[in-house]
């Protein structure tokens, strides 16, 4: 009977994890399934493609805005009635981005589908660890979130080649039909869970306080920054640098990711802080030649190909790696606040590299692009190196780190007082 009972608990409820990564796959579509369909959404609603791709920034920033407060007003209510409402509001609203002709509503529909994700993306990683015993967290988390990098590597550039033949609007209609399904889905296969008690939330502002813990934030800031002042505007720039179709180079980059990912999940445990090292270092070489891209006679679209290869290698990873250093830090009775923390500034990150993307896009052109990122993610990569105590620590430090569980809710207990 025990051992009936072991292998019971080892088991991974499957389609419930799986329809966590179907949540995850579409809030990402969601998000940035705009940045390949520039130029049919501009035209459409009438706006330069700068402008159209701030309906990427207004996503984010509603994202930015609304996490912590939204989620902490709903940290007492069950987690399957949430989840559902998250995913109707992503049919709806992008049901209405499909339907309308103005910029306006597209605008509003966009925020508050922001609103929407920002809950999504602070519960989705605490969802996953709950279904399973501690000692099976790390593959759960890790199957939500590969739903980030299939929609990266397939879904974007499948939305791109949808709209190319069927125009953008029956991409975003899809996604209303697919979020209806899923919420189908959800309720028939993935378990409910009550809310937190009012007396064990922890505040936000006493995590932030744990060593390490801004410094991860900061570093995510930057490389989201410096990532979506391109990728927002990767249409564009590949067109200016003769790089091919947009809808090639983002499978291109979202191939990339698939390596990068299942590269970084075999060596996680053993190496973090190198492999981001690598990663952060691998992102500034491919900005480095998307920038020299047009230097190259005849010979552009070869390098904006293996540019757009290597950064998505060297991204595919990113977020679980700095996921990972965030918890480390944190500690994992904290991991659920600390992610709230991490959705907040990574759409910050989204909505200020979109942001600036944009404003450079219309006043120094594409090109400029890859050298405006440049010289954000060195930064990030530089923060990195030299943060080996507590925020990105080495191998050493993080198996003395993990021989002493206690130390972060010690820190926080101290904290505290």
């Amino acid at each position: 009977m025990s051992d009936v009972t072991a292998a019971s608990a080892r088991r991974l409820p499957w389609p419930a994890l799986l329809a966590l990564f179907a949540a995850a796959f579409t809030a990402v579509m969601t998000e940035l399934l705009p940045a390949g369909l520039l130029p049919g959404i501009a035209g459409a609603l009438g706006v330069p493609e700068g402008r159209a791709g701030f309906l990427v920034t207004a996503y984010a920033v509603a994202s930015f805005v609304s996490a912590v407060p939204v989620t902490a007003l709903l940290r007492g209510c069950n987690r399957r009635p949430v989840l559902v409402g998250t995913l109707a509001g992503f049919a709806v609203l992008n049901g209405v981005t499909a339907l309308s002709s103005s910029y306006p509503l597209t605008f509003a529909a966009r925020i508050l589908a922001g609103v929407m994700g920002g809950v999504l993306w602070a519960m989705l990683v605490g969802y996953a660890a709950r279904m399973v015993p501690e000692e099976r967290r790390g593959r759960a988390i890790a199957i939500v979130s590969a739903g980030i990098t299939v929609a990266l590597c397939a879904g974007i550039p499948a939305g791109a080649a949808l709209a190319a033949v069927a125009g953008w609007r029956a991409a975003f209609g899809g996604l209303a039909v697919a979020a209806v399904v899923l919420i189908a889905w959800v309720l028939w296969r993935v378990p409910d869970f009550p809310g937190e008690p009012a007396a064990a939330r922890v505040p936000l502002r006493r995590v932030v306080v744990l060593p390490g813990v801004r410094v991860a934030l900061g570093v995510t800031l930057l490389t989201l920054l410096g990532h979506q002042a391109v990728y927002t505007y990767l249409a564009p720039l590949a067109q200016a640098s003769g790089g091919g179709p947009a809808g090639l180079v983002l499978l291109v980059f979202g191939a990339g990711t698939v390596a990068g990912i299942w590269a970084v999940g075999a060596v996680i445990d053993r190496y973090a802080r190198r492999t981001l090292i690598a990663a952060l270092a691998a992102v500034a070489t491919a900005m480095a030649l998307l920038g020299t891209s047009g230097w190259v006679p005849g010979g552009a679209g070869g390098v904006v190909l293996a540019a757009a290869g290597l950064w998505g290698a060297a991204f595919g990873g990113v977020p679980t790696l700095l996921q990972t250093a965030l918890v480390d830090a944190a500690g994992a009775a904290n991991a659920d606040v600390a992610t709230s923390l991490q959705t907040t500034v990574y759409n910050a990150g989204i909505a200020a590299g979109s942001l600036a993307g944009g404003v450079v896009l219309e006043s120094a052109g594409a090109g400029a692009l890859p050298w405006t990122a440049f010289p954000v993610v060195a930064v990030a990569l530089t923060i990195v190196v030299a943060a080996r105590r507590h925020a990105f620590p080495g191998r050493a430090a993080r198996a003395r780190h993990r021989d002493l569980p206690g130390q972060p809710a010690q820190a926080l207990r101290g904290a505290v007082r």
